[in-house]
């Protein structure tokens, strides 16, 4: 015997209307990951090589190094603060592409070592997250200043060498002895501070003369091989978030750093705020697809089902589990029930046998059957006392009604 597999009512969902409902809230999704992808890209081919030395890239600076190399200095690559540390001397020139990325801790320690090395250091563009602490004393000049090129306007040798150069952004201002090059607005984009132990320090306001895209402009490419080449050794320190360093020590307050802040801090504020935006958005879209509470209203059911079929398909879970009891019950509830609207019997006394027996007895004085049996009467044993029960049953109420 086979089996037909049920047909899907019609209030079953369809997988053309999941679609439908839900290919609004995709088609966001997919814009929202597309655009983010696309940020991802954008931000990577900016950043990508960016003053590595290596890199030749138009924002990396492997033209500077081989420019140095051809004068007879070597150029190491570190991307750790202890390797950075430990090759400062008074024979090295540490160059720190990226002090802003460094944390507290490790600008301390930075600071510490470069101090009593003896050598020059090098910061690109440092601004107020590591100023303080690598050069005390200095000072930021907001605004920053267009990068352009612009005169040395100062007595220090490498600048006087160069002539015009490719510098503005960051610009400073101090009260220590130094040497105030290339002002912008009248305060200098690059400033050489001397150290205790013989060495110096030198501030860069923008990394342009750097990079390979602008070396053969102005005396970028002489200013950039003199302050770099000022010793036989150069060590091109690239911060990196993966540096053990990163994550010890303690953040400016002396408190222990937290993982979660830490995580947050490198997250762009823009995408901070995007994602409050879209939780907002989200809340309002939500309010205004709730349903709103008011008068009910009327509504057409999906689909009708014949009285008979009902009766059918309980009849059939009654023989299919061998519940006579429960539809001998309903059999005479059912009818019990009709037969007091008929015999005027209130509806609550309609399992009472004492009133409706009277009243039937009342309307049927000459019946030869027993009411009480049929009424109220044990559950039959068999099917067929079951089928006999529901004649004798319906044969009862006809008589009452043509009575």
């Amino acid at each position: 015997m086979t089996t037909t597999p049920p047909h899907p009512t019609l209030v079953s969902t369809t997988p053309h209307q999941v679609w439908t409902r839900s290919r609004g809230i995709l088609l966001v999704l997919g814009i929202l990951a597309l655009a983010g992808l696309v940020i991802a890209l954008l931000q990577s081919n900016k950043q990508h090589g960016h003053l590595d030395p290596r890199s030749f890239d138009r924002n990396g600076s492997h033209a500077v190094a081989e420019l140095l190399k051809d004068r007879g200095v070597s150029t190491r690559v570190v991307t750790t603060l202890a390797e950075a540390t430990t090759a400062t001397g008074p024979e090295t020139t540490l160059l720190v592409a990226s002090p802003n990325l460094l944390t507290p801790s490790q600008q301390r320690e930075l600071h510490t070592a470069t101090t009593s090395s003896g050598g020059r250091t090098v910061l690109v563009a440092p601004g107020p997250p590591s100023l303080h602490t690598l050069a005390p004393g200095v000072r930021p000049e907001p605004p920053n200043s267009p990068v352009a090129a612009r005169e040395p306007g100062c007595a220090l040798p490498a600048a006087a060498t160069a002539g015009r150069a490719d510098l503005g952004g960051l610009r400073y201002s101090t009260t220590a002895s130094h040497d105030a090059c290339y002002p912008a607005d009248g305060r200098p984009s690059l400033l050489r501070l001397t150290t205790p132990s013989g060495g110096d320090t030198v501030l860069l306001g923008a990394a342009n003369l750097l990079q390979n895209e602008h070396l053969t402009q102005q005396g970028n490419a002489s200013l950039a091989v003199q302050l770099l080449g000022s010793r036989p050794q150069l060590v091109w320190y690239l911060p990196s978030l993966t540096d053990p360093s990163a994550t010890e020590g303690t953040n400016s307050d002396g408190d222990t750093p937290d993982a979660t802040s830490g995580f947050l801090s490198h997250i762009p504020p823009g995408w901070l705020w995007g994602t409050l935006q879209l939780a907002l958005a989200a809340v309002l879209a939500a309010i205004w697809r709730a349903r709103r509470l008011g008068p009910l209203v009327t509504e057409r059911l999906p689909v009708a089902i014949r009285a008979s079929e009902t009766t059918e398909g309980r009849a059939r879970l009654y023989l299919k589990s061998h519940a006579r009891d429960r539809a001998a019950a309903t059999l005479r509830a059912a009818t019990r029930l009709r037969l007091s609207s008929l015999t005027g019997v209130p509806a609550v006394h309609s399992d009472s046998p004492d009133a409706l027996l009277t009243a039937l007895s009342a309307r049927l004085p000459d019946t030869t059957r027993d009411l009480n049996a049929l009424l109220f009467g044990p559950t039959p044993p068999q099917d067929a006392g079951l089928i006999r029960l529901a004649d004798e049953l319906d044969a009862l109420e006809r008589e009452v009604r043509a009575s």
